[in-house]
């Protein structure tokens, strides 16, 4: 019985006052996000996203506030509305500076032998349309194909959805 009670508060643990998975990634909305270091307008802004689509993980929420993080690490406050839950990602963001010949190769199917359709640049966003826990489907400029998961950051290691 104690056992049981245990995992059910860790349970609990890992869900936000919405109910919600907590960390889990969604994008930004709008064009411009103001980065606070406090959940209130009352706060100062840190640092200002100008991309909407950026994908972002939320780490903690207060009210309609959410703690976010970004694939470099950032942490800060942003009001609810200028998310959204669609999912986005960026192609191995570690790799930016590595060099000119470095890509994230986007593939025809879902398996490392597939036709090569895009090489994808570290950095690049794209649009998620589904995870198998190895492969995405992604989206980059009207181009579709598969990207292997350990290669984008906007999708957890193992996780699938559609």
């Amino acid at each position: 019985m104690l056992l049981a009670g245990a995992s059910s508060a860790a349970a609990q643990a890992t869900r936000g006052s919405t109910g919600l998975p907590l960390p889990r990634f969604v994008s930004l909305k709008a064009e411009q996000v103001n980065l606070r270091v406090g959940p209130s307008t009352d706060y100062a802004v840190s640092w200002r996203y100008q991309k909407s689509g950026l994908p972002v993980e939320i780490i903690q929420e207060y009210e309609n506030w959410r703690r976010i993080r970004d694939a470099d690490g950032t942490e800060g406050w942003v009001n609810q509305s200028l998310l959204t839950g669609e999912r986005t990602a960026v192609a191995a963001p570690w790799m930016r500076g590595n060099g000119d010949s470095v890509y994230v190769m986007m593939r025809r199917d879902s398996m490392s032998s597939a036709q090569i359709i895009a090489k994808l640049e570290p950095g690049v966003i794209m649009r998620l349309e589904e995870c198998n826990g190895n492969w995405c489907r992604a989206q980059v400029q009207g181009v579709t194909g598969w990207v292997s998961q350990a290669e984008i950051w906007g999708a957890y290691p193992g996780e699938a959805f559609k």
